[in-house]
């Protein structure tokens, strides 16, 4: 569930910071173009870590994606929220967390109508501990192989989140997944 105490930074169209928001606000229809982030987590067999998003979410409810995705607030670091989002949505600890897209950006509706406007670092990570789900953040998780997420995907892109269709072949690009 989304804290309606929890703010977002607003961006403008170069990237850079205009303002904040509450985060219970800034997913609608019309989305402000915000700062988010990603994060793609191994464990030590280099399997990655998929997770179906719960079924109260209110963007893309249901769906598999990323290992986990969130916001920094405001004056936080990126990296510091990635270490927080993944201990509050998937109970997990991290090594070696690595900013592996800096530059993601994308726009997405979803069959509501409510749109996904960010920009959104990609970071790369380790588990360190094994992974506890939030129930009201994750319905299931899997550990997959890369290759066969990277098939899953281009079969059923439907079935997915519509950023980790997009990230997965710039991960690929850039080296960071076989």
């Amino acid at each position: 569930m989304t804290d309606a105490r929890e703010q977002v930074v607003l961006l403008s169209e170069n990237g850079l910071p205009v303002g904040v928001t509450d985060k219970a606000g800034v997913h609608t229809l019309d989305t402000p173009l915000h700062l988010a982030f990603s994060c793609h987590v191994f464990n030590s067999v280099g399997q990655i870590l998929v997770t179906r998003r719960a079924l109260s979410k209110l963007t893309w409810p249901g769906v598999w994606t990323n290992s986990f995705c969130g916001h920094p607030a405001p004056g936080e670091a990126i990296e510091g929220a990635v270490v927080r989002r993944a201990a509050d949505e998937i109970g997990l600890t991290l090594t070696d967390v690595t900013l592996a897209l800096p530059d993601f950006r994308y726009r997405a509706v979803d069959a509501s109508g409510i749109v996904e406007n960010e920009i959104c670092p990609v970071y790369t990570a380790r588990a360190a501990s094994d992974v506890l789900p939030n129930p009201s953040e994750v319905a299931e998780f899997e550990w997959v192989d890369p290759a066969t997420l990277t098939n899953s995907v281009a079969a059923t892109p439907w079935a997915f989140s519509p950023w980790l269709t997009l990230q997965l072949p710039a991960l690929q690009a850039a080296g960071l997944l076989a």
